[in-house]
C-alpha cells in the first residue's frame, strides 16, 4: 500500500470515528484546504525573505502542523473525488515538462505562454 493510500486510510478512520464524513463534502473540503493554506501564509505575511527564514526556523512545529492540515484535507478531497493523487501528480509533471522545457525555462519564473 502506498504512503498516500495508507495516510488517506488513517485520515478517513479519524474522520469516521467522529462521524464527520457528513461535514466533509467536496465543497467544504476545498474551502478548508484554502483556509488552512491561508493560515500557513500568515506565518510569512509582511516578512522579507530573511525574516521569513528566521520565522520558519523558530516556528517549525506550527508550520509543520499547518502543512499537515493542508495535506490531510487534500488527501481526503482527492479520495472523495476518486482522484488517484499519485497518478495525477505524475500526469501533471509530464504536462509541465512539455509546458516548461528545460532549455526555455531554466532559471526563469516566466509563465509557459511567455517563454
Amino acid at each position: 500500500m502506498s504512503d498516500i493510500k495508507s495516510l488517506t486510510k488513517k485520515i478517513k478512520q479519524f474522520r469516521d470515528e467522529r462521524d464527520w464524513k457528513q461535514f466533509h463534502n467536496h465543497k467544504d473540503l476545498a474551502v478548508a484546504l484554502v483556509l488552512e493554506a491561508a493560515e500557513l501564509l500568515e506565518h510569512f505575511q509582511w516578512k522579507n525573505l530573511q525574516e521569513a527564514d528566521q520565522h520558519a526556523q523558530e516556528n517549525k512545529q506550527a508550520i509543520s502542523d499547518e502543512l499537515a492540515d493542508i495535506a490531510m484535507y487534500l488527501l481526503e478531497l482527492a479520495d472523495n473525488l476518486r482522484v488517484d493523487l499519485s497518478k495525477a501528480i505524475e500526469q501533471k509533471l509530464k504536462k509541465n515538462t512539455i509546458k516548461y522545457p528545460v532549455e526555455k525555462a531554466k532559471g526563469k519564473h516566466t509563465k509557459y505562454n511567455n517563454l
